[in-house]
């Protein structure tokens, strides 16, 4: 967790005052701290066993804070998400930018790849517990759907530098195309969870036999 101005609930400290709110860009910089801040209990407990108050007792701040600058759970795990999937969205974009050939883009690609799903699989857990809520729970459907597209914008971005570096050109839809690296990905990432050691060189050679088919 971030070390600065955490609320310590052993003291009670840090919550703002009523009528005090501060200045909008101000807000909005302290939610996405406390925001990144909780993802890390977010990840932990999920979707379902999640409130407020659970998120308190789990964390250095207080149920008073978070109630504050967070109007309920959902605003708290939208912002969380939107926050975490906002940095996996570019974490691509200097290997598609650099790569000079197809092999160092696709090397440099599963490498990233295998190493976000090693080290952050709790958070991507997360993400499909949130995108399978929106399905019930209106509240989160906007930014699920903003999110997918995002995320759809970021497989599509490594995917036609791939067939440009050969002179090529995408045989799918930006639409399908997503579809088929998250279904693998979301397999492949339960694997992982289940202790399957093999998972994540399972799903690089998967993907380093699909790319060359699709563009």
């Amino acid at each position: 967790m971030t070390e600065q101005v955490l609320e310590r609930r052993s003291r009670g400290e840090g919550a703002p005052k009523r009528g005090a709110r501060p200045p909008i860009d101000k807000f909005n910089a302290r939610r996405i701290e406390l925001a990144e801040a909780a993802l890390e209990t977010l990840a932990e407990v999920g979707y379902a066993r999640t409130s407020l108050r659970e998120i308190a007792q789990k964390s250095e701040f207080s149920h008073g804070v978070l109630h504050y600058y967070f109007s309920d759970k959902f605003d708290l795990i939208c912002c969380s998400v939107r926050y975490y999937k906002g940095k996996c969205v570019t974490r691509y974009d200097q290997i598609t930018s650099t790569a000079r050939s197809r092999d160092e883009l696709l090397d440099g690609f599963l490498g990233k790849l295998g190493e976000t799903m090693r080290l952050e699989a709790s958070m991507h857990r997360l993400w499909y517990d949130l995108r399978a809520q929106a399905l019930f729970e209106t509240a989160f459907r906007d930014d699920v759907t903003a999110i997918d597209k995002s995320l759809e914008d970021m497989v599509w971005r490594v995917v036609s530098r791939f067939s440009e570096l050969g002179g090529k050109t995408p045989a799918m839809s930006p639409e399908s195309l997503y579809a088929v690296f998250d279904g693998l990905f979301q397999k492949y990432l339960l694997r992982h969870l289940s202790g399957d050691a093999q998972a994540i060189a399972d799903l690089q050679a998967e993907l380093r036999r699909l790319l060359p088919m699709i563009g």
